[in-house]
């Protein structure tokens, strides 16, 4: 589930960089930011996962200027922290380590991935892709034992370029502390915020900054109406921090943690629970699934549509093909040509004398019968049926050019079609050359075929003494067997042999004699043969295939080309436990 997401992910974030739609470029920027939430979150199951006892991960949030740091040194007891006045000081998650040591952190880094670890003095502006982990020697009352995170602000206008860490300290987070001040409590970025969160069911602390004397009993009203307007869970505790003036400006003043809400957070502490973390992975995930996969769906959509397409093409394709070769009565040649092969097969009387060329003057006038020399030529070379289908396939793509002319005009995913007619524009020439070189192939294998057949005739004659001895006995069908050996040397085309003279009589023997009704059967199982193989090796493992692939060279830059498999086994790992997930 982990690579899925990352993989759907990277896909948003490809195809934002192109988008031009205001409206929905904010969409997608809305979906990152929950993508990568999800991301690491799941990669916070496999750091609890292997670990027997995770620190505990603590993460202080906020908008800008809400005092953030200081916060942090306030818990800490320390000035661990930096702290500025100036907004947008914090760019990085920064950790400290209260109460545990370095070495019980050591998943972390698996955990933050890409982003890597620096010494807090390290950290620069030039780069957002980094972290700091240090511990904090001062002991503290008012923490617990773990990992207290610094994190930059969520509001801010340059906040979009550092927001990924923010958004990975914030799904590390066993206890989240939101900070607000009394001027920044309101704000609709901090809200937000809370709403994405919330399917991480984590124990929650309000930190309610600057506040004047009293004002806290006006403020926490509202704030709570704030929290129930996103959120269901209950509202949290919240810790009123007073402003104190500070008279001289070279002296950092912290606020004050009241005195009556020391143990807070070691109360907070038992609220964590690890062993719920598989189902509110889950929970996440159902809760932005479908929407996460809008693009992606309609990608799917245009998909069948294109494979229906085509198979109504390819369906009309063949349907030519039977029309306009297997029965047509003048252009169908296959079985003429297992004719030819029976009439090598019957050992006619005279017929070697042709073979050496002792009669110049045959029925059909050949002028060059035999060119004894001459390089062979294939009977496919001559073949109106390979003519045919080439013809077929022309008209196809032509026909699947206008189709997808009329969908890119209008309707939706019309950029998806027009890429595909672009694919398909560019493609034509090397679909066509494969298609003619399949269909070759395939008659070039079709020719056992076609002696099979040939055998079967020849063996049913044999049963048929009367009309073997009377084919053998007239003149014609000597001259039909040197046609048919000299369809074999190139000395006439496939074409030439359907409609010479001495062939047609032949066929009109055999079909008016007792194996007839053979003949008839014979032909018409040769023709399903025929059109088995047509529609298998040159149809649909040639330009049906090529063209049913087509969609998948989009480019993954301005499409998603997630497909039905990947989609549907990350849906398989979704729905396949009740209370967790198994990751891949």
């Amino acid at each position: 589930m982990l690579e899925f997401i990352q993989l759907l992910k990277q896909r948003y974030q490809a195809v934002l960089s192109h988008l031009g739609n205001e409206g929905s470029r904010t969409v997608y920027q809305q979906r990152i930011d929950q993508l990568m939430l999800a991301e690491a979150f799941i990669r916070k199951g496999h750091l609890i996962a292997s670990s027997a006892t995770p620190s505990l991960q603590m993460a202080i949030i906020g908008p800008t200027q809400a005092g953030k740091s200081s916060l942090v040194n306030v818990l800490l007891n320390s000035s661990s922290a930096g702290i500025s006045p100036l907004a947008g000081y914090t760019l990085h998650p920064q950790g400290f380590a209260h109460g545990v040591s370095l070495a019980d952190c050591d998943g972390l880094q698996r955990y933050f991935g890409r982003f890597q670890q620096l010494p807090q003095t390290r950290l620069s502006k030039e780069r957002y892709d980094c972290y700091s982990l240090s511990e904090s020697s001062a002991d503290s009352e008012l923490l617990p034992a773990g990992v207290l995170w610094d994190t930059p602000d969520f509001d801010s206008i340059d906040s979009a370029t550092y927001r990924e860490g923010v958004i990975r300290a914030v799904a590390l987070a066993d206890i989240v502390i939101l900070v607000v001040s009394k001027e920044k409590y309101a704000d609709q970025s901090v809200w937000d915020m809370m709403a994405s969160i919330a399917a991480l069911h984590q124990p929650t602390v309000i930190c309610l900054n600057k506040l004047g004397e009293g004002s806290e009993q006006i403020l926490i009203p509202s704030l709570k109406e704030k929290w129930q307007q996103v959120r269901s869970d209950d509202f949290p505790e919240v810790v009123p921090l007073m402003f104190i003036q500070n008279r001289n400006p070279n002296q950092t003043v912290l606020p004050s943690w009241p005195q009556a809400m020391q143990t807070l957070l070691v109360r907070t502490q038992k609220k964590v629970s690890h062993q719920k973390h598989a189902r509110f992975e889950q929970e996440l995930l159902l809760q932005h699934w479908q929407e996460w996969l809008e693009p992606v769906l309609e990608e799917h959509r245009a998909l069948t549509d294109w494979h229906n397409l085509v198979e109504e093409l390819i369906r009309q394709a063949l349907a030519d093909y039977q029309r306009d070769y297997l029965n047509h009565p003048h252009h169908y040649e296959t079985f003429q040509q297992a004719l030819a092969e029976l009439l090598t097969l019957l050992e006619i009387p005279g017929l070697a004398g042709f073979l050496t060329g002792a009669r110049k003057a045959l029925t059909w006038p050949v002028r060059q019968i035999m060119k004894l020399g001459r390089k062979r030529l294939h009977i496919a070379d001559s073949s109106h049926e390979l003519a045919l289908l080439n013809q077929i396939a022309e008209h196809t793509l032509i026909q699947l050019a206008d189709r997808l002319l009329g969908k890119s005009e209008d309707g939706q995913q019309s950029v998806w079609w027009k890429e595909c007619s672009l694919l398909l524009r560019r493609q034509r020439q090397v679909i066509l050359s494969e298609f003619s070189v399949a269909a070759k192939n395939y008659h070039v294998s079709f020719q056992q075929d076609v002696e099979q057949t040939a055998q079967h005739l020849y063996h049913k004659l044999q049963e048929q003494p009367m009309v073997l001895n009377s084919l053998r006995a007239t003149r014609v069908t000597a001259d039909a067997a040197v046609i048919a050996l000299t369809l074999h040397t190139g000395g006439i085309g496939m074409h030439d042999l359907v409609i010479a003279p001495a062939m047609l009589t032949v066929t009109s023997l055999l079909t008016e004699s007792a194996i007839g009704g053979y003949m008839r059967k014979m032909e018409s199982r040769l023709k399903q043969q025929q059109l088995n193989a047509v529609k298998q090796t040159v149809f649909a493992e040639s330009i049906s295939k090529r063209l049913l692939t087509l969609p998948e060279q989009l480019s993954t830059l301005t499409h998603f080309n997630i497909s039905p498999d990947q989609l549907h086994a990350a849906e398989l790992q979704l729905k396949q436990k009740r209370h967790g997930l198994r990751l891949l």
